[in-house]
């Protein structure tokens, strides 16, 4: 047995709470439901199943998780706004079950949706995956970054940087930063029993953010849309796992 086995079993557990709320939300993430209304039936069904809403007065946030709408890059905060056809959110939960994290977003898409969405949504996921598929001891975190910013660039979005994924286990938020864009064999090298997070912030225009006055939600400066995926993943001895997979199979959408 490795050094990290039990602390890869608690993240197993932190991870599936995480992905199976954001599979339960799936059936209400339609046209006429509010973003508080889906942050309040997140915060109840995390604590049904024995874990607690990580962001809820994290820095001063105060609701159970993220709804970044549209042209919102991230930390959108929940509110009275009904979803509308034609929306694209990004939902991001995170669920602590003793004292464990599970961090993980997706797409939701109201409706039919523009193509430049679609594709951008599409991109931002694959980019994701692309990036994860590529872990496994002896790789540097710059790999993660080249595989996300290549691909997305190459199909003309652009990755915010003012953003990054982040070492997790019992600690929400801790080193090393994971940025979605670099050179390859640059930065810290990956090694076994490693946990953190990939959560690529993809724009259809320019990267550029700025943060609102509330002090959290970020936006694109040109107004252009911005999609989000994210998952957590941890390093084993020759490859990687990834803690927040959909129980259900969900990856992007629609979600059938």
């Amino acid at each position: 047995m490795n050094n990290y086995s039990e602390k890869f079993k608690k993240m197993r557990i932190a991870g599936k709470l995480a992905s199976q709320t954001l599979d339960m939300l799936t059936d209400y993430v339609k046209p006429g439901i509010s973003t508080e209304k889906i942050d309040q039936l997140s915060y109840e069904f995390i604590n049904d199943n024995g874990g607690y809403s990580a962001p809820l007065y994290y820095r001063g946030f105060e609701k159970s998780l993220c709804a970044s709408l549209n042209h919102v890059v991230c930390h959108g905060i929940p509110s009275d706004r009904i979803l509308d056809e034609g929306d694209a959110v990004n939902i991001d939960v995170t669920a602590i079950v003793n004292e464990y994290h599970g961090d993980t977003s997706r797409m939701f898409t109201i409706g039919d949706i523009s193509i430049k969405a679609k594709n951008l949504i599409d991109a931002t996921y694959e980019s994701m995956m692309k990036a994860i598929k590529i872990l496994k001891p002896g790789i540097k975190l710059g790999d993660i970054g080249y595989e996300i910013q290549s691909y997305v660039e190459d199909k003309g979005f652009s990755v915010v940087k003012d953003f990054c994924g982040h070492g997790i286990s019992n600690v929400f938020h801790e080193p090393p930063n994971v940025l979605h864009y670099g050179k390859k064999n640059t930065g810290i090298e990956l090694k076994p029993g490693m946990t953190f997070t990939i959560e690529p912030m993809i724009n259809a225009g320019k990267f550029d953010v700025k943060v609102l006055n509330d002090g959290w939600t970020a936006v694109t400066k040109d107004k252009s849309l911005s999609a989000q995926f994210e998952h957590t993943v941890g390093i084993t001895e020759d490859s990687y796992e990834i803690f927040t997979e959909s129980v259900k199979d969900y990856r992007k959408p629609p979600y059938n």
